[in-house]
């Protein structure tokens, strides 16, 4: 048996335990727990801190006390002290962690703000024509009202459609088309239909792949 000549606050709680399943001696815990009378002397000298988890693990079911009430039982205002260096260090994780969310979001914004520039970018690069030309023509169309509009279409048109191919965008009708009325599609104007009733385009509408834009504004044929 070790030595015990050093304090030992623990004794009473550690028999008092032994008493209520049965075991009359520190050797007999110790064979029924398999952990050494060193490591049993450690928990009644109140050093709980010093013992292996996996001597507490074997204790708590001999005892028949959760692992959790076992260290609360056996703690010291020493291990207590312990414990507040771990919580400082798990602070500073946690600021840390902090740290490196808003240098992420930081850089998801940066990413974002590029990739818009870049969008911007090659938009303008697809409308130069009709940025370059629209001015002009406009401003001839009101110094001289009889121009044929005819003339003035092509600058916007052109560049829209290109944009438009650009970004995977599709109309579903052309203007004036007659076709069968799919309220998926088509929302009326005026007068009533039914699904797979003539209806005419009066205003087109658009696809990207497979998500619905805008839906095509027809009226009742």
């Amino acid at each position: 048996m070790p030595n015990t000549q050093y304090p030992i606050p623990n004794t009473q709680k550690l028999q008092n335990l032994m008493q209520q399943v049965g075991i009359s001696s520190f050797k007999a815990l110790s064979r029924a727990a398999g952990v050494s009378e060193r490591q049993l002397l450690r928990l009644r000298q109140g050093k709980l801190e010093q013992m292996r988890v996996e001597v507490l693990l074997k204790l708590s079911p001999v005892l028949q006390m959760p692992l959790s009430e076992l260290v609360t039982t056996f703690s010291t205002v020493e291990l207590l002290q312990e414990k507040t260096a771990p919580t400082q260090e798990l602070l500073q994780e946690i600021a840390d962690l902090r740290t490196e969310y808003d240098r992420s979001q930081q850089q998801i914004e940066q990413q974002q703000e590029i990739l818009l520039q870049e969008l911007q970018q090659s938009s303008l690069q697809l409308l130069e024509s009709l940025l370059l030309q629209w001015p002009t023509a406009a401003q001839k169309a009101q110094e001289n009202p009889q121009l044929a509009a005819v003339k003035i279409v092509p600058l916007v048109q052109k560049p829209l459609e290109k944009l438009l191919q650009a970004w995977g965008v599709e109309v579903i009708a052309p203007v004036g088309a007659e076709l069968p009325y799919d309220p998926q599609l088509h929302q009326l104007m005026e007068g009533t239909a039914q699904p797979g009733q003539k209806v005419k385009v009066r205003y087109t509408g658009y696809l990207q792949g497979e998500k619905l834009l805008y839906r095509a504004k027809v009226s009742a044929v």
